[in-house]
């Protein structure tokens, strides 16, 4: 696929695939990391003269059009961190946002409202498609987090557009991901979260392609259950209990290392913080739910790690957002940030707590993409990146 580095822009409308799918409170941006991570791309495209337009969804709109989900605020936050003004319309498509597209100069930029305001954004409709791409003269995606999605601004416009390439923040996840494609060994992944299900060919995949596998968070839960532990009152998908068993076969008998939490923080509830007690993997109460792992858990996890020389993490081990069941996922944390191995974290919440821990730059790779990343290191392509090939 080329870059955009590769194509001529002055003069020129680009219409740029971001994503800006940022958490809002208050009218305000809260979190902008990926605001920050595209500013380099539309840099570039603004010096070398494109007229350059936006866009971007953000949450779950369904088609509808939700004052909350506006990209306005979002427009404010970009043009503050770009340090220039940025236009905004309040359609993606249609007559105000065509006047609006054409208007702009060279070295100009401007934000199409929310793309999922509109059905054919996800349903990849031809004419919704068609609409977007007649805004531009030049396509680029930049939107790692939504290149997993076969949605119409991901890869209906870059089939209409003839000019098309990639952003300079999906190149650099791109090179990093293939990384752990065919990794330097021994290859340690960490996965944690609360389901299992919207991680099953990651978790195929990663444990015949790692040497070390360790499992944390509720997604632990279901590999506990499958040993005929109880799990007491923790999060459990029952019909993914066997999948757990299946992992747990697979490793034993392709003699690789998987590791569960040897111990597990239990409360009542993720509220009830004061009742929190430290248990052993055999010892949960049936009243009580594993919310985080425990010091023994680390003490392990560290262990395994310490000869890796090429760390995934995905996932927090409990529930991060409330103490003390942070433990865990900022101890994780540490510890990956201070091996000197290749360590990739794969987006999501594993990025919050990244950042939270105040150690986002001393990993090798933060990704942007929680989905996308797991689903680029199954599959090894995406919908998003394929579209770029011709």
């Amino acid at each position: 696929m080329k870059s955009i580095c590769d194509l001529t822009l002055r003069g020129r409308r680009l219409f740029l695939r971001v994503d800006f799918n940022v958490p809002l409170g208050g009218g305000r941006v809260c979190d902008d990391t990926r605001i920050l991570e595209t500013l380099p791309t539309v840099r570039l495209a603004l010096d070398q003269g494109a007229r350059v337009v936006c866009a971007s969804h953000l949450g779950k709109a369904k088609g509808k059009r939700k004052p909350e989900l506006s990209l306005a605020p979002v427009a404010v936050r970009f043009a503050e961190l770009l340090g220039r003004p940025v236009r905004f319309v309040d359609d993606c498509v249609g007559p105000e946002a065509a006047k609006a597209a054409d208007a702009l100069a060279p070295g100009e930029a401007l934000l199409l409202e929310n793309l999922r305001f509109h059905a054919g954004e996800e349903a990849n409709d031809a004419r919704f498609a068609a609409e977007l791409a007649a805004l531009a003269d030049v396509y680029v995606d930049d939107a790692f987090g939504a290149a997993h999605r076969a949605h119409a601004s991901v890869v209906g416009v870059p089939a209409i557009v003839k000019e098309k390439g990639a952003g300079l923040l999906l190149e650099k996840e791109v090179r990093e991901l293939s990384r752990l494609l065919e990794p330097e060994r021994p290859f340690a992944a960490i996965l944690g979260g609360a389901k299992i299900s919207g991680k099953i060919d990651t978790l195929r995949v990663l444990s015949r392609r790692a040497d070390v596998l360790l499992v944390g968070g509720g997604m632990a839960n279901h590999f506990v259950r499958a040993l005929g532990l109880s799990v007491g009152r923790s999060l459990l998908e029952a019909d993914q209990v066997p999948l757990a068993r299946e992992i747990l076969d697979f490793c034993k008998e392709a003699g690789k290392t998987i590791a569960l939490p040897s111990d597990f923080v239990v409360a009542k509830s993720p509220d009830d913080g004061a009742g929190a007690k430290t248990v052993s993997i055999n010892k949960i109460p049936d009243d009580l739910m594993a919310l985080d792992v425990g010091p023994r858990t680390l003490e392990q996890f560290a262990r395994l790690l310490g000869p890796a020389k090429t760390i995934f993490w995905n996932g927090p081990m409990g529930v991060f957002e409330k103490p003390p069941f942070d433990a865990g996922t900022m101890g994780i944390a540490k510890i990956v940030a201070a091996s000197p191995a290749v360590t990739v974290v794969g987006g999501g919440e594993s990025v919050q707590a990244a950042h939270a821990a105040g150690l986002a730059d001393r990993f090798t790779h933060v990704s942007t993409g929680g989905g996308a990343s797991l689903e680029f290191l199954a599959e090894g392509k995406l919908p998003g990146i394929e579209a770029l090939e011709a």
